[in-house]
């Protein structure tokens, strides 16, 4: 399994250069390290801001699954959605609501074909919204199915 926490950084994550604001480090309440968040009050309604995950040595027909750390906290606070680089058009992922302030899992699985994937995004949308915030931690990437719960 590859680690990709921002704490420990081994992985080469990539804010895009098109959107309209970054993602930026926040403090973990429990000190040992930090999360990469978006503000609730950064941008304007709409507004993107995408945190790109770029994988190397992915082998083809075989697949492997993203597991996550997220929280959307606030009113309105906005959307997140994962991509996957092959698959442009549509998230793989989203989530657009916070029921509390806890941080939840995600996971996706990622199927390889002849073609394999070279990229993870996280896209935040910003919502109406003035407090919270959309966090984003703990990226893993296992090989095989991901696990049931």
């Amino acid at each position: 399994s590859v680690d990709c926490s921002f704490s420990r950084g081994v992985c080469d994550w990539k804010q895009d250069t098109d959107d309209d604001f970054d993602w930026n480090p926040a403090d973990r309440d429990r000190g040992d390290g930090y999360y990469m968040a978006v503000p609730a009050f950064v941008g304007h309604k709409n507004d993107m801001g995408r945190l790109k995950l770029l994988l190397t040595d992915l082998k083809p027909k075989s697949s492997y699954c993203l597991i996550f750390s997220y929280r959307l906290a606030g009113e309105k606070v906005g959307k997140l959605r994962v991509f996957l680089a092959n698959k442009k058009t549509a998230p793989v992922w989203e989530e657009n609501k916070g029921k509390d302030e806890k941080w939840r899992t995600g996971k996706i699985e990622i199927f390889q074909g002849a073609e394999t994937t070279n990229s993870v995004t996280f896209e935040s949308e910003r919502g109406k919204g003035k407090t919270g915030e959309i966090g984003v931690d703990n990226v893993i990437l296992i090989s095989g199915l991901c696990p049931a719960d």
